[in-house]
């Protein structure tokens, strides 16, 4: 809808409801926005030359795709720049120009997410947040949590191949009064989405290692329904002995859009075989891994004045680990491969309340985890279980909880403030169904119009995962009687802006943990050499954070071979109440200091350049195992520093790239003895065809 007013200065043109895609960013401001036809006509009249290679378009939507969009960092409707959190958005544009091939290399570069590699191209990572362990980060796919509850390892094992990801958004620090407990240092909601017109797109890779990936989907729009699917594989013989994998992906995403409503359907499988080298001892390097992944969702949401959303959804994991691959060599005492199997099922609805006051939000979430395995529960008492898929072995162990929160939140924006305060009351079966609350509240204050400065307390909560309570083996033993973690996280920050294509974004954090859940050798441990998890005592963790992002195309506007450069640095210091003789595994192993850094820019005409530079400091070490004198020495991590190149070569229906991660081919560890890949070479076409 638009209204023409006339002016001393000339006309300008009010919109109301935006319907095109490209404006669809304007609707989440929910206001009128005015457009000064006069001016806008002159400066392309006085600069048409220099529009020619940068419009003003270039600039408007780099600034709504920073700071209009809507962010899940409330539960409440908000668009970035009202927020009072330090959320990281990762645009689709800034995935196809970073040279990362999947969703463990792009976090890489977020500051204060560590990201440790165990396979390499999406094989298995643990990811972490602000120094917390990989289970204390919820994983969301289109705001549904897709967490695993065995255990951290398999979070990122999700249902979606990587190119069909069109936006990644990460919370640093506590979400529980947003996404519920189990958000404890962070969440990280991976964004699908299809467009509104119709197309086919399809990409080929190959590389070193006998690497190839091959893909496609496509999206078919007819009236008010979409739909979008997607199918890749892709496989590598491994870059050292038993590295070798397989992943198979199958995605489908529907959209039915009603006049006021719109009903979402989503599915997915994700299908990983993959020799595990060192994975989780260096002491038995044939190891190998199969997961299957199965995800689906169904949403509902209303365009009222008081909005309405509600989804139902299942995801069931299955895993079969070999200590042994295919049983070669195996000791005398390894009878059985771990064979696991959860079943999430969950519930939630939010509704929005409008009003002059603000908008107050109403929500509840039901979550029910169940698991089924040889290995982890309790014994089961009637008929032992076959293991769908398998040929040999039963599940023989089970257990079962329930979560169920409910949430209330508030916000509130007057010119240039906003207020955001809420609670969940959370109860779980493990824990009595007795009510816990956890409270929150942000607040972000705009100074001028391009400072803002922000604050936050949050407190947060994780249950321990099915591992902890419960994973016994010859070197551990599990702990059912563990309590849930919990922290209160005080955070600030302030963030720039200004018209020549520079932000920054500068904050720091102080968390106070209780109960922290931990791997480790106590003193009474009953051999003195078997590790147990148990709640040590406080974890207190202090960080900073700096991000500069410059688009330099805006700030130099008489060159065109730069483009962007983003850089980040981010600090960490944790200060530990440990019992005496406490050997831990985990605890004192943070990523101390992290810098990473990007430039991209063209060399002729289409094609263009980008390079990204990863420096890490871990606090910690790992046991190195000698396999000839059969013992083992302890060993701190080294600092180390890698740098990655991308060549594009882009045209309206296709890009041709190539790439080589680790271009100086540096040798390191990340994560105990599993050392890196070294120079990796891949190419590759992407094509894309509107219908």
């Amino acid at each position: 809808m638009k209204r023409i007013n006339f002016t001393k200065k000339g006309f300008e043109i009010m919109f109301k409801k935006w319907q095109g895609t490209n404006y669809a960013a304007f609707c989440s401001l929910k206001k009128c926005i005015r457009i000064g036809m006069l001016s806008a006509m002159y400066l392309t009249l006085f600069d048409y030359g220099q529009a020619l290679a940068q419009t003003d378009t270039t600039i408007t939507n780099k600034k709504i795709n920073l700071e209009e969009i809507e962010v899940s960092a409330r539960r409440t409707p908000a668009i970035y720049s009202e927020i009072g959190r330090v959320v990281t958005v990762i645009s689709k544009k800034e995935i196809e120009a970073l040279p990362v091939q999947s969703v463990d290399q792009l976090l890489e570069y977020v500051a204060h997410v560590d990201v440790r590699q165990r396979g390499p191209l999406g094989v298995q990572s643990d990811v972490s947040v602000r120094g917390g362990s990989f289970d204390q980060v919820m994983i969301l796919l289109n705001g549904i949590n897709i967490t695993d509850p065995q255990t951290g390892h398999h979070s990122l094992n999700l249902p979606v191949d990587f190119l069909s990801i069109e936006r990644v958004e990460i919370l640093e620090g506590p979400g529980a009064r947003v996404h519920g407990s189990n958000a404890f240092s962070g969440a990280i909601n991976f964004i699908t989405g299809s467009t509104d017109n119709s197309n086919i797109k399809a990409n080929v890779m190959a590389g070193d290692h006998g690497l190839y990936n091959a893909g496609a989907s496509g999206n078919i729009v007819k009236g008010n329904f979409k739909s979008f699917v997607s199918a890749n594989k892709s496989a590598s013989d491994g870059y050292i002995d038993n590295t070798d994998f397989e992943i198979y992906n199958l995605f489908y995403q529907g959209q039915l859009n009603l006049e006021k409503e719109k009903l979402e359907l989503q599915i997915g499988y994700t299908n990983k075989g993959f020799g595990a080298n060192s994975f989780y001892t260096a002491r038995y390097p044939n190891q190998y891994e199969q997961t299957k992944t199965t995800f689906a969702s169904l949403s509902f949401s209303s365009k009222s004045k008081n909005p309405l959303k509600s989804s139902v959804y299942w995801r069931r994991h299955q895993d079969r680990f070999e200590l042994y691959r295919n049983n070669e060599d195996a000791a005398s005492w390894y009878t059985n491969h771990n064979y696991h199997l959860t079943d999430v099922v969950g519930a939630n609805i939010n509704t929005v309340i409008n009003s002059s006051i603000g908008k107050t939000a109403i929500g509840a979430d039901l979550r029910s985890e169940s698991i089924w395995s040889n290995v982890l529960g309790t014994a089961l008492t009637d008929t032992l279980l076959n293991i769908p898929g398998e040929e040999v072995g039963f599940f023989t162990k089970n257990y079962n909880r329930t979560n169920t929160s409910f949430f209330v939140e508030h916000s509130y924006t007057y010119n240039r403030i906003s207020v955001s305060a809420g609670i969940m009351a959370n109860l779980n079966s493990d824990l009595g169904w007795e009510f816990d609350i956890f409270p929150g509240f942000d607040v972000s204050y705009w100074i001028n119009n391009g400072l803002k400065i922000y604050g936050s307390i949050n407190k947060s909560l994780r249950m321990p995962t099915y591992t902890d309570l419960f994973y016994s083996g010859p070197t551990n033993y599990g702990n059912p009687n563990l309590k849930p973690e919990e922290a209160t996280t005080y955070e600030g920050g302030l963030k720039y802006k200004n018209n020549k294509g520079i932000s920054i974004n500068v904050s720091s954090f102080y968390r106070n943990g209780k109960n922290m859940i931990d791997w480790g050798r106590p003193s009474d441990s009953p051999d003195g050499t078997r590790w147990t998890t148990s709640n040590i005592s406080d974890i207190n963790t202090v960080g900073i954070e700096s991000v500069l992002n410059i688009n330099l195309q805006q700030f130099i506007q008489a060159q065109r071979f730069l483009q962007n450069i983003n850089l980040t640095y981010s600090w960490l210091n944790q200060d530990k109440s440990l019992p005496i003789g406490y050997d831990s595994s985990y605890i004192f192993d943070y990523l101390k200091h992290k810098f990473s850094g990007s430039l991209q820019h063209s060399i002729i005409s289409h094609l263009s350049a980008s390079w990204s530079l990863l420096y890490q400091d871990r606090l910690g070490g790992y046991s190195e195992y000698d396999r000839a004198s059969n013992t083992e020495s302890p060993k701190d991590y080294n600092p180390f520093t890698v740098v990655d190149v991308k060549l594009s070569w882009r045209k309206p229906t296709y890009t041709v790239f190539a790439e080589a991660t680790n271009l100086f081919d540096k040798k390191y560890t990340d994560i105990g003895q599993l050392y890196q890949p070294g120079r990796w070479i891949k190419a590759g076409i992407n094509i894309s065809l509107n219908l």
